[in-house]
């Protein structure tokens, strides 16, 4: 089969570009904006891509029905700043409950049950039941378009980990990955 993605409609591409490139790591991103208010989101479309200078990218496309920005942006292009937060299975159901769309102030922390914690240098709290928070300032916002779908990339460099010891090795000095329950999106719901 070959496609050609510019036939296609923005659902269609993104379909079969996301079953293509999977699974996909899970972040929570948290941020906050210029009042205060904190916004969790989930997010499919991140991953590490440096670690000189400590570089993860998440991307809070532009929304494809109606091609506003997602609160998570709004907030970064405010105050550049956030934590992200590894999902993992513990926390899928809670995960679901953030990724509603809520009207902007509503506090997704709230919604899904989750606990905010102080980050210790960025304003942006930290999920306390996840066992990575990575603290990050925000470098750079690079906008792949102004449609709806266009990728919006938060170009963020961690600062600070916090990593739960019950997930380190036995010697305590490195994250042991077969005791972490990693979620990652497949193509579909």
């Amino acid at each position: 089969m070959r496609i050609v993605l510019s036939e296609l409609n923005i659902m269609e591409r993104q379909a079969w570009l996301q079953h293509a490139i999977a699974p996909r790591p899970i972040c929570f991103a948290s941020t906050i904006d210029k009042k205060g208010n904190s916004n969790l989101s989930p997010f499919s479309f991140f991953n590490l891509f440096s670690s000189n200078p400590p570089i993860v990218i998440f991307s809070p496309s532009r929304k494809g029905r109606d091609n506003t920005l997602k609160h998570s942006l709004e907030n970064v292009l405010e105050v550049p700043e956030c934590v992200i937060s590894i999902v993992d299975e513990a926390m899928v159901q809670q995960m679901s409950l953030s990724s509603c769309e809520y009207p902007k102030g509503v506090d997704e922390f709230t919604k899904a049950g989750f606990t905010k914690q102080a980050a210790t240098i960025v304003k942006p709290p930290m999920v306390k039941e996840a066992k990575i928070n990575l603290e990050c300032r925000v470098n750079e916002v690079k906008s792949l378009g102004e449609q709806g779908g266009a990728g919006q990339l938060v170009i963020a460099e961690v600062i600070c980990m916090h990593i739960d010891d019950a997930i380190l090795n036995s010697e305590g000095t490195m994250i042991d990955q077969t005791k972490m329950h990693h979620v990652a999106r497949l193509g579909g719901d």
